[in-house]
């Protein structure tokens, strides 16, 4: 189509795109003004004496004969579309050619697509002898990073990332001081690295640097099972519910049966037999794993490959589950002796992960303490500074009023979840809630549910609920009774009904319910167990005030573990995301030999304030045990946040480490890992993005062209604005087009004469 276009007005559309059309009149224009209105009257003579036709015979000859000779009148208009190209051989033209994994799959032909554009992309190439002929030309191979490279031979397509942002960014940085005349990119687009792409975009269109795209690669594998995205936990305590949520892509399948596989270390943990559907789409599949010790653990997930799968790259994953050996302390407050207090405390007393603190009220100002470290603790009852309740990870509160706290503990409780990022449990009871005066309080602001009920009576009949899980309870964690969802719905389904004695609202929004209660002869359920982001922490309320009975009621068998297995989930659900001092974080963590990594530490005080004064350091200890410190600067755009990036020139697993020191303040955070291997994600979403680089390639000026149509960039890449240009004025009268409209103007208007005896 474009050849036909090309040849009927002179110009390819790319030329058409970039040029503006201008006249350049060979007579002054009122001389010829004069010739229109002169061509147009003789046009009327010449068919105003015709006699024998009719009105509308005459209007067509009429139209046709002034129409021809208006358009030779307009050649003397002398249009020509001024265009800017590049001067040959003064311009810089940068070639980045796509380094990563994905580029590795043959999806398509004999040859992979690496091996399909080191042809196309040769130093003996046409294409590249064209390009040569005009541009200094610059190569450059990406994936995480960008490099210089000295031609397209030799690609490694070893990377695990694609980072287009990166690649865009740091060719236009390093030729920042050169006379840039375009950005060639060719990739399959499978950009995973996590940068947002529109600054490097607008960087280059404010240089008017036109980006011209070359997709490689299917758009739509005819067959494959790909394992797209593995969920893992990321710092669970030891003996946690440990679920893998794994979303497979399907293409071209249906009806097959196949074995999904988890391993740790080599060892097989989680196995789970998966039928296909019939239609296209991304089925998630959720796989619970054996327990792991405390450690850092290697994790790869697999699927078999399929008989005639277009791939099989992309169906085994690898991530990382560092499994923390706690124990995690939590506090639990209670205004007054019930059984809750004791079956809670069992449940969890087996459990060498966590270490439940309990303060019971026992008279005014009188308490029993359970399960502290020595006789200082809680001496004085709740906490009256941030610093000693910060120092649980989570606070549980039982039946107990408002009154009983200072506005001081108030604020501090809210403060507990919003600043420093610990997780609260509220329980229900004859005086939680706003039975116990809570509304309006600092802490009726942090609930997921809203208490703007009014207060049951204080010996009203409680009201019985038979509980049941929501659609996001199903999927929860911590409300995974048993070894598969299955048997997890029977147990609910069994349970007996509890009680409840509080009137609360209706949820808040961005909170969710995973467990709702209906009473007998109603029809709507209410929240029992919701919970809600407040702040860096979390908030959850389960309103039920006898949990117990799921462990004592007498449908229940003495050996059943229910009451047990929830409250260790539960408690646990409480402390997982609540941070240290210190915290860690590495991006990405799964890299390639060779790729750059970059640290994160978020660093607060001892009342969980952000620190921007802190001499920061890290250390990362290398497969092989060697040690490294790498210095951590302050973001200075965010609060308590340091920054530093090293390489990861070994495979294997890196252990990475922090301490901040503030004069005699010294925090350290826990060790977090990342996974240096050529196994890495980019596989995963390897299907060519055509529309990702059309969007790059029109944002900025330039054009899209799939692999196979290359060679037209040779011409295309001379018009542009950027770098040394020269500005052209081709002219357009002699266009094929024109003499095409005339000889049909004119054959046309014969016919009729001759068609009406006038010829």
């Amino acid at each position: 189509m474009d050849a036909v276009l090309t040849f009927l007005f002179k110009y390819s559309s790319r030329v058409w795109e970039r040029g503006e059309v201008v006249l350049s009149p060979v007579a002054p224009p009122w001389f010829i003004a004069g010739l229109a209105l002169l061509a147009i009257a003789v046009a009327a003579m010449t068919y105003h004496r015709v006699q024998g036709i009719s009105r509308m015979h005459r209007t067509i000859l009429l139209a046709l004969r002034a129409t021809a000779l208006l358009l030779l009148v307009a050649c003397l208009l002398r249009p020509r579309l001024v265009v800017a190209s590049a001067v040959p051989q003064r311009n810089v033209l940068a070639i980045l050619l796509d380094d990563s994994r994905s580029m590795a799959l043959n999806d398509g032909g004999a040859e992979s697509r690496a091996a399909r554009v080191e042809r196309a992309f040769a130093d003996s190439a046409a294409l590249v002898r064209a390009l040569s002929d005009r541009f200094a030309l610059r190569f450059y191979r990406f994936a995480a990073d960008v490099r210089p490279a000295a031609e397209a031979a030799g690609l490694r397509s070893a990377g695990t990332r694609t980072d287009l942002a990166r690649a865009l960014e740091g060719a236009r940085q390093e030729l920042a001081g050169t006379p840039l005349a375009g950005v060639i990119v060719v990739t399959d687009g499978a950009d995973n690295g996590g940068r947002d792409l529109e600054p490097a975009v607008l960087a280059l269109r404010a240089r008017k640097v036109p980006v011209h795209t070359v997709g490689v690669g299917l758009e739509r594998f005819p067959r494959d099972v790909a394992i797209e995205r593995v969920s893992l936990p990321a710092r669970p305590l030891v003996g946690a519910n440990l679920l893998a949520d794994v979303t497979l892509r399907l293409r071209g399948v249906g009806g097959e049966r196949i074995r999904l596989t988890a391993e740790a270390d080599g060892r097989v943990v989680a196995t789970e037999e998966v039928t296909l559907p019939s239609r296209e789409e991304s089925v998630r599949v959720r796989l619970r794993l054996a327990d792991l010790a405390p450690g850092t653990h290697r994790i790869t997930v697999r699927t078999p490959v399929l008989p005639r799968e277009t791939v099989a790259e992309n169906n085994e994953s690898h991530g990382i589950v560092q499994v923390r050996g706690g124990p995690d302390r939590v506090l639990y407050l209670e205004g007054e002796p019930r059984a809750e207090l004791g079956f809670i405390r069992r449940a969890i007393a087996t459990d060498s992960a966590l270490q439940l603190v309990a303060l019971l009220r026992s008279a005014e100002r009188k308490y029993l303490r359970l399960g502290v470290r020595d006789s200082l603790e809680l001496a004085g009852g709740f906490p009256t500074t941030r610093q000693e309740l910060y120092a649980y990870r989570g606070v549980i509160l039982g039946s107990i009023e408002a009154a009983f706290f200072t506005p001081d503990q108030l604020r501090m409780l809210a403060d507990f979840v919003n600043q420093r990022g610990g997780g609260l449990l509220a329980l229900g009871g004859r005086a939680a809630f706003a039975e116990g005066g809570f509304r309006g309080t600092p802490l009726a602001e942090v609930m997921p549910l809203a208490l703007d009920r009014a207060p049951r009576e204080a010996e009203g009949p409680a009201l019985e609920l038979r509980i049941r899980p929501t659609v996001a309870g199903t999927s929860a964690p911590a409300l995974q009774l048993r070894a598969s969802d299955t048997a997890s719905a029977r147990v609910w389904d069994s349970l007996p009904p509890l009680t409840v004695v509080n009137a609360l609202g209706s949820l808040r929004p961005g909170a969710t319910a995973y467990l709702t209660g209906r009473a007998e002869g109603e029809t709507t359920d209410q929240p029992v167990l919701a919970t809600q982001r407040f702040g860096r922490g979390t908030a959850t309320v389960f309103t039920a005030q006898d949990s117990w009975l799921w462990k004592m009621h007498a449908d229940i068998p003495v050996e059943d573990a229910t009451h047990v297995t929830l409250w260790r989930q539960l408690v646990r659900s409480l402390t997982e995301e609540s941070p240290d001092r210190v915290e860690l974080a590495v991006t990405p963590d799964r890299v390639a030999p060779g790729e750059p990594v970059e640290i994160r530490a978020r660093v607060a005080d001892e009342q969980y304030l952000d620190v921007n004064d802190a001499a920061v350091t890290a250390t990362v200890r290398t497969p092989s045990g060697r040690e490294a410190e790498v210095p951590l600067e302050w973001a200075l755009t965010e609060n308590g946040v340091y920054t530093g990036r090293f390489v990861a020139e070994e495979a294997g697993v890196y252990a990475v480490g922090a301490e901040s020191r503030r004069g005699r303040d010294v925090a350290a955070a826990r060790s977090v890992a990342m996974l240096a291997d050529d196994q890495g994600a980019d596989v995963e979403q390897a299907e060519l993005r055509a529309p990702l680089l059309q969007r790059i390639a029109r944002e900025t000026g330039g054009r899209y062209y799939p692999l196979a149509e290359a060679e037209r960039l040779s011409d295309d890449v001379l018009y542009t604005e950027s770098g040394v240009t020269v500005r052209e004025a081709l002219d357009l009268w002699d266009m094929p087009v024109v003499f095409l409209v005339l000889a049909t103007l004119l054959g046309v208007e014969w016919a009729l004469r001759r068609s009406r005896g006038l010829a």
